[in-house]
């Protein structure tokens, strides 16, 4: 741990954080720091973020959107079933038109094209990657440039096209929020990640407190979600964590990763659009809780913008939750039988 790269990037994230609001940007904890990592680290700065904090952090929107699973949730998931049935066949047009753009038109070889190809689970797909002789590199860079543009244009369009106002407060303050369940939500955050890590689930800090902390909401214990100073900090440092990852970049792996990134993030958004639309028309979802459920972004940021928008956030992480669950599982499978 490097106390002095960690305190630069803390720095230059929160001028990034003042630089959003100053000019009234959306999601300033989130992409400020993010956007101001990413310029620090393409000049040449050297940046770090600590992953025991950026998970602790990762564990408030577990909480977070654990607490949204009202027993008049589960009333009405069987509502769900057949958007979440689009899932599976969203999986695979993005990997038959996403594998052929990052092999053939990019160039990678075919461990590190499929596996950047598949739209989740960054860590295992790394893991799969690597073991079939892929890139980690390249792989790590393709994922986060995904992560990146589409966590950075999705909330441009929901504030510019839909004027949906990203800046406010995600939630009630913690003055306003029963100190009893401010503490029962820490015990439940801290118990759900470490429960989940121990016995190897994917996500493990915002999985197991998202299942433990739906346990207690569907009993009642729980009837608020965290309070926005504590949503507001975990936007700061899964902002950072994204941007960090460019820390190192060459000039040779930004034409070429990043522009590939860009090309294959443009694929993946026009077919999450295509599949929000349908859920549309189907009436299955209105459009901002469609558009969110299948864009293809991280767990994390995806929950961020669930809960800043106002969405109806056990809809949009079920669907997120169903896709990593579906990549995890299929892409090692589909790899060997493709070779």
């Amino acid at each position: 741990m490097n106390l002095g790269r960690i305190a630069l990037t803390f720095a230059i994230g929160v001028s990034g954080v003042i630089v959003f609001r100053a000019a009234g940007l959306p999601l300033p904890f989130l992409l400020g720091p993010m956007l101001a990592c990413l310029v620090a680290a393409l000049a040449g700065l050297k940046l770090s973020s600590w992953s025991p904090l950026t998970n602790a952090m990762r564990t408030i929107l577990g909480v977070a959107v654990g607490a949204s699973f009202t027993p008049a949730v589960i009333v009405q998931m069987g509502d769900m079933l057949v958007s979440l049935a689009l899932v599976p066949l969203f999986l695979l047009v993005c990997g038959v038109l996403g594998y052929p753009f990052l092999r053939r038109v990019a160039g990678f070889d075919a461990p590190t094209a499929f596996y950047s190809a598949m739209p989740g689970g960054l860590q295992d797909m790394l893991l799969f990657g690597e073991e079939a002789g892929g890139d980690p590199r390249a792989m790590s860079l393709l994922h986060a440039t995904r992560v990146l543009l589409i966590v950075t244009i999705l909330p441009l369009l929901l504030w510019l096209a839909w004027g949906i106002d990203l800046t406010l407060p995600p939630g009630a303050p913690a003055s306003s929020l029963p100190w009893p369940e401010m503490a029962i939500m820490v015990v439940s955050g801290i118990a759900g990640w470490q429960v989940a890590s121990r016995i190897g689930m994917f996500g493990a800090s915002i999985l197991g407190p998202l299942i433990l902390t739906a346990a207690l909401a569907l009993t009642g214990v729980i009837e608020h979600r965290p309070p926005a100073e504590a949503i507001m900090a975990a936007q700061f440092f899964i902002g950072l964590a994204v941007g960090v990852k460019y820390t190192g970049i060459t000039l040779t792996e930004v034409r070429r990763i990043l522009g590939a990134g860009l090309g294959h993030a443009a694929i993946l958004g026009g077919v999450a659009f295509v599949f929000a639309e349908a859920a549309l028309i189907m009436g299955l979802a209105p459009p901002l809780d469609a558009i969110l459920a299948f864009a293809p972004g991280g767990q994390a940021e995806m929950a961020v913008l669930a809960i800043v928008a106002g969405a109806d956030v056990a809809y949009v992480i079920l669907h997120h939750v169903l896709r990593i669950v579906i990549v995890i599982v299929g892409a090692p499978l589909i790899f060997r039988f493709l070779r």
